[in-house]
């Protein structure tokens, strides 16, 4: 991933409402833009969402394909898989799971995971 792409990816991924916007597209993957302008009515205009998705778009997290009159959207997660594994390793791995479950106990609040926190060998 070039330079540019990352800081294009890692700017979409600065703003709220964008990420919003990619957790409604991997709930309805291929859906329009009508159809995302609905979740966000009320919070966001047409043009507010059109700008969020141009700068998706930029990002590479946003796939659109133009069939007839309206603009089908993907989230595309490549690029996100390419930050992950560009800044993780076999000990982040292990231990970012219990720095974020500790995290969560601090604060009291539930413990969202995704993967299982892997077990460790343990010692003869």
């Amino acid at each position: 991933m070039k330079p540019d792409e990352l800081d294009a990816t890692f700017h979409a991924l600065a703003s709220e409402p964008r990420r919003r916007m990619l957790d409604w597209l991997v709930k309805e993957p291929g859906c329009n833009v009508a159809r995302l302008c609905e979740c966000f009515e009320g919070e966001l205009s047409r043009f507010g969402v059109m700008k969020h998705l141009q700068v998706l778009e930029r990002g590479n997290l946003v796939i659109s394909r133009k069939e007839g009159r309206e603009r089908l959207l993907w989230f595309n997660a490549a690029p996100m898989q390419l930050i992950h594994e560009r800044w993780s390793t076999e000990l982040s791995a292990y231990w970012a799971p219990r720095l974020t479950a500790l995290k969560y106990a601090a604060e009291g609040a539930e413990v969202h995971s995704l993967f299982p926190t892997p077990k460790r060998k343990s010692q003869p």
